[in-house]
């Protein structure tokens, strides 16, 4: 089922971690949990998946029924049925005029880039340490709620969506 036609103003993170935040080490993640790739394939399907280079080589190919945008700085490099951007900003831009839902997939310099941006986070938290030295940005409760959370044997998924900021329009949108 294709990803819905969000807001323009959506955008989501989606991510496996462990203990610590970690991610990875730079090359790979650190997890292979089936169940996190079957959740990973029907939250974006249909979707744009945003990532960097080294993300997007860890994967090894663009997902099938996903359009896949890389961020690199290195102008020169391109791959096979994914579209490659320098810019940030025009990365998302392009995204949004795809008319798909939006997701941030990494790596931890990616997720940063996009943190202030984010309204929603979808995680998959590891109950281990993992190797290596990347991280997801530091959760803050005072900006994030934690909407939803079904627990497995080892791991959890965890919806977090973005509180409205008071005094914005956000925050009085009652609709």
């Amino acid at each position: 089922m294709p990803a819905a036609v969000p807001a323009v103003e959506d955008l989501t993170a989606i991510v496996i971690k462990g203990r610590g935040g970690v991610i990875g080490d730079g090359a790979d993640q650190p997890f292979r949990i089936s169940e996190d790739f079957q959740r990973f394939k029907s939250l974006t399907m249909g979707g744009v998946l945003i990532m960097g280079r080294k993300t997007h080589e860890a994967i090894g190919r663009p997902l099938p029924g996903r359009q896949t945008f890389v961020l690199t700085r290195d102008r020169d490099w391109s791959d096979d049925g994914v579209e490659v951007f320098a810019d940030p900003d025009q990365a998302l831009q392009c995204a949004r005029a795809r008319d798909r839902k939006v997701f941030i997939c990494g790596g931890g310099e990616i997720y940063r880039l996009y943190w202030d941006r984010l309204t929603r986070l979808e995680v998959t938290e590891v109950d281990a340490e993992a190797p290596g030295d990347v991280t997801f940005p530091v959760i803050d409760v005072d900006r994030w709620f934690l909407s939803q959370v079904q627990p497995r044997e080892g791991y959890e998924f965890q919806t977090w969506e973005l509180l409205p900021e008071r005094g914005t329009d956000r925050a009085n949108d009652s609709s």
